[in-house]
């Protein structure tokens, strides 16, 4: 009895015979002519086997081909996130938005910087004056209070003392500095000494200074203040009813002020 080679053995077709031969080197019989039911059963089941041990079960196939798995979808699409590019955007974003922001802070401030420096500069007020430039001038005594009108202008910043009414009308809301120096004489020795002026906003006295008796021929006294005022308050000195007050070109009485600082 001869014994096939390894590998070349085979059904016959058309029978269940098992017969030896060059399996390897035939073409494969058509489909057709394996009959056995045990035959094709035994067939599908080594191709399964197969292909599990080649490690294609993991390919889809079909008639028009083997089927590749479809590719997972993006990360920024599946999990926008956790995807890195999507978070530098998203921050991108945030930092434009805040460097926007800043810059817009930034506009607002300068050009509220820039109002107040224009305000600054058009409400800066300074003035000082003299009560006459004359040889010798006396105003009282009256029956009622009034201004006193300074003749003689120093400085008038911003044009804010009126040389007519003696009025100095605030132009910027701050604090000021207010000065007055009052000078008399009794004329001659003996006669009653009644030099008494007040400082006054809008009317109402903010400061007093008053020298009466008959033991100085002549006496001076000075105020200085540093005050808050308004938007169109309106300083003046007032001379008192009753009392005199006397200078000449050396200046003795004076009245001035200027803005220390601007208030908002």
């Amino acid at each position: 009895m001869e014994v096939a080679p390894p590998g070349s053995e085979r059904w016959e077709a058309g029978s269940s015979r098992y017969i030896a031969g060059p399996s390897l080197l035939e073409p494969i019989l058509p489909l057709a002519e394996v009959t056995d039911p045990l035959c094709t059963m035994r067939g599908a089941l080594l191709l399964y086997v197969w292909g599990a041990l080649l490690g294609i079960g993991s390919t889809q196939y079909s008639w028009e081909g083997p089927k590749l798995p479809k590719p997972s979808p993006p990360v920024c699409v599946a999990d926008t996130s956790s995807c890195g590019c999507c978070v530098m955007q998203r921050e991108l974003w945030h930092l434009q938005e805040r460097v926007a922001t800043g810059l817009n802070q930034l506009d607002r401030n300068i050009a509220r910087a820039e109002q107040t420096v224009a305000s600054i500069r058009t409400g800066r007020s300074a003035f000082s004056t003299a009560l006459t430039n004359q040889r010798r001038r006396c105003v009282g005594p009256l029956r009622e209070e009034t201004n006193l009108i300074y003749e003689v202008v120093f400085v008038n910043m911003g044009g804010t003392y009126d040389r007519q009414t003696g009025v100095f009308t605030v132009p910027q809301a701050g604090v000021y500095s207010l000065a007055l120096t009052m000078f008399s004489d009794a004329g001659s020795a003996g006669e009653l000494l009644r030099a008494c002026v007040k400082l006054c906003v809008n009317d109402m006295p903010l400061s007093t200074s008053s020298e009466q008796n008959r033991q100085d021929q002549e006496d001076s006294a000075s105020v200085a203040i540093a005050v808050q005022l308004r938007v169109r308050d309106r300083v003046s000195v007032r001379l008192m009813p009753g009392c005199i007050i006397c200078d000449n070109n050396l200046h003795y009485n004076t009245f001035s002020g200027f803005l220390l600082y601007p208030t908002f």
